[in-house]
């Protein structure tokens, strides 16, 4: 077992000796100088240090592939919800919020999945529990009933509200990947176009799969 008033008392003695060793011995050399980095090294470093952390994110993401998980796209939207909300510069009582469907990147932007209108669905759910108002325009001005069911939801443009009743839209774009799909959503002012939030996510394929979601690939 080591005593440890032993080792105290060695190195108390070590650190007395030092400056007599430095006497006997050469001059202590001058400490360099530190290396001045410009602005825009600094600006090169840190964009690189962003691409390097988004690959490995990516590449740790699409790496693993268990057999047995608990993720869901709930989670993975929830979690954008949340990055929406905490950088909203807009104040809940101040928004009123439409919901689009997701869309692929491509030259059009207006091709939706399965997993794009599943998105903006699960959106409008995650809005109402940070206590955002989600406007759900695809709401008819009257309920339909014939012999197939009662019906609340059209997308036909003449049995729609009328105009101007969001202030916001919430919509994104989705980047398909060998192993899953980038998520990129965001936050926009109707009128000014602004960007109010964003957010952006990695959703890997197990977890598309495991929920029998459909992917349109470009």
């Amino acid at each position: 077992m080591i005593n440890l008033a032993k080792c105290s008392a060695l190195i108390g003695l070590f650190t007395l000796l030092l400056p007599g060793c430095n006497l006997m011995g050469e001059s202590a050399k001058a400490k360099p100088e530190p290396a001045v980095v410009s602005n825009l090294d600094f600006n090169q470093i840190m964009a690189q240090m962003q691409r390097d952390d988004e690959q490995e994110q990516y590449a740790d993401t699409t790496q693993f592939k268990p057999n047995k998980h608990h993720k869901s796209l709930v989670n993975y939207v929830e979690q954008m919800a949340l990055d929406l909300t905490d950088t909203m510069q807009v104040a809940p009582q101040d928004a009123a919020i439409a919901v689009t469907s997701f869309v692929d990147l491509d030259a059009n932007l207006n091709t939706a999945s399965q997993l794009g209108n599943q998105l903006s669905e699960t959106f409008i759910h995650q809005l109402q529990k940070f206590g955002y108002s989600a406007v759900d325009f695809k709401t008819a001005e009257l309920i339909t009933v014939n012999n197939r069911g009662d019906f609340a939801f059209t997308r036909d443009t003449r049995k729609l509200a009328g105009t101007n009743i969001a202030s916001h839209v919430l919509s994104g774009t989705l980047i398909y990947r060998e192993n899953g799909v980038e998520i990129n959503a965001r936050v926009v002012d109707i009128q000014s176009k602004r960007l109010a939030a964003s957010s952006r996510t990695f959703i890997p394929l197990y977890v598309l799969n495991k929920e029998d979601i459909y992917l349109s690939s470009n």
